[in-house]
């Protein structure tokens, strides 16, 4: 995991990077209690109904990377248990896929994260070349290879690797500043907004 990252939820990051970095709600956790995962993406692109591409990059990709997949369909199979726990046993630390996997049961119980659209019984072909490090498309966010991706059960921030720095600082700061709030205290701001905000546009209930 990037250490930098590894006590950052996903909610800091959205607040900090904005609505373009976050993956849309179909890229989900596909057990419960999955953990938070937080590495550099390795890209991958998968042609429709071929999985090809993803099944050679559990052989490449480096350890504590994530795997972030576009997929051409959701009508086949990207991966299954065996290539998750072949994956998991290189020290890649999890699947971030626009697409399905299959062998759900298998992959919960490895305890291998995988962040995708759902499951499908049916796999897919391996006869077509896609890419590896190429950009790529998952749940609507563009994912550069080196890309630090942070998914936890909230959902899935891509923090671009030219942001890196400028994302970890903001989201620090913004942490440290909740940390010393009270209750209390948030409460008396936050009421004190809304009702401004009312005011100005008229609201007099």
């Amino acid at each position: 995991m990037d250490q930098d990252f590894k006590d950052i939820p996903t909610t800091t990051l959205a607040d900090v990077l904005g609505r373009a970095q976050v993956m849309d709600i179909g890229i989900r956790p596909l057990w419960a209690g999955a953990p938070q995962v937080a590495g550099p993406a390795f890209t991958v692109q998968c042609p429709p109904g071929d999985n090809l591409m993803l099944h050679a990059a559990i052989h490449r990709a480096e350890p504590g990377t994530v795997i972030v997949v576009e997929s051409g369909d959701l009508d086949y199979a990207l991966a299954g248990g065996n290539v998750c726990a072949v994956a998991q046993r290189r020290g890649i630390l999890a699947f971030v896929a626009d697409g399905l996997i299959r062998d759900l049961g298998e992959v919960r119980e490895l305890g291998f994260p995988v962040f995708a659209r759902g499951v499908i019984p049916v796999p897919g072909a391996k006869r077509e070349l896609g890419t590896h490090g190429a950009r790529v498309r998952c749940g609507g966010v563009l994912v550069a290879a080196g890309d630090i991706v942070v998914a936890d059960e909230e959902g899935v921030v891509v923090v671009p690797a030219d942001r890196r720095a400028e994302a970890l600082e903001a989201a620090r700061a913004k942490l440290a500043k909740e940390a010393a709030e009270t209750l209390d205290d948030w409460e008396a701001a936050h009421r004190a907004r809304i009702e401004k905000t009312l005011g100005e546009l008229g609201f007099t209930g």
